[in-house]
């Protein structure tokens, strides 16, 4: 929930993105033994950037660039060309003020280094857990705390959602995406709906706001 993905100004705004705002406030409410907040906080060369690249390969939301795995460079990977985005210590970077962030128990900041994508909270693009890519370890950060169920929301559905809930899934917690709190940048069968039904193929859980699930973390408040 950056301003770089939020209109009106953000460098990679989602339509709607802002509005999510209220009702993830309204889950920040809620008795949760944790409220983690995630940033992209990318270095001004990130790989992902299209201005990191010369043309005509270099066209955002069209071009793609293959990055190799930092530590085992035979392993590589496609990743999609964005604009600059969420560089570290700019206004873009930030949370955006609709958020109540003193709800917030942390905030982890990823996608650090210049060579690797990282959409998930949990790893890299990868699946490596670097220090140097996110600023702590969300997985042992939640076993520590003993959490077994994680709820995610955010932006964008196709992209950081879809990834952090997967790699929630792999660690072995019992994965919920609350629908109303989510915006993505594709909504078809390449975006929002193709997520959603390999979400129900992994076992992970698309909820209402209102329901069951939920209902029981307000009852043990």
């Amino acid at each position: 929930m950056q301003e770089d993905f939020c209109p009106p100004n953000g460098a990679l705004a989602v339509a709607g993105g802002r509005q999510i705002a209220s009702p993830i406030n309204k889950l920040l409410s809620m008795p949760f033994t944790l409220r983690i907040a995630t940033r992209d906080w990318h270095p001004p060369d990130h790989v992902s950037f299209a201005t990191s690249h010369p043309p005509p390969h270099n066209t955002a939301f069209e071009s793609q660039v293959t990055i190799a795995n930092p530590v085992d460079s035979s392993q590589t990977t496609a990743i999609p060309i964005w604009p600059a985005h969420c560089v570290q210590g700019t206004p873009g970077a930030e949370l955006i003020p609709e958020l109540d962030t003193s709800k917030l128990d942390s905030i982890i900041d990823k996608g650090r280094t210049k060579d690797v994508e990282m959409f998930s909270a949990f790893a890299d693009a990868f699946g490596n857990k670097s220090s140097d890519a996110a600023s702590f370890g969300l997985a042992a950060f939640l076993q520590e705390k003993a959490v077994s169920k994680v709820f995610v929301v955010g932006l964008t559905g196709d992209y950081c959602v879809r990834c952090t809930a997967i790699d929630a899934r792999k660690e072995g917690f019992e994965v919920y995406v609350v629908e109303e709190a989510v915006e993505s940048i594709e909504k078809g069968a390449k975006g929002w709906e193709g997520v959603r039904a390999d979400f129900d193929e992994r076992g992970i859980s698309v909820i209402s706001i209102d329901r069951p699930e939920l209902q029981d973390i307000k009852l043990s408040e």
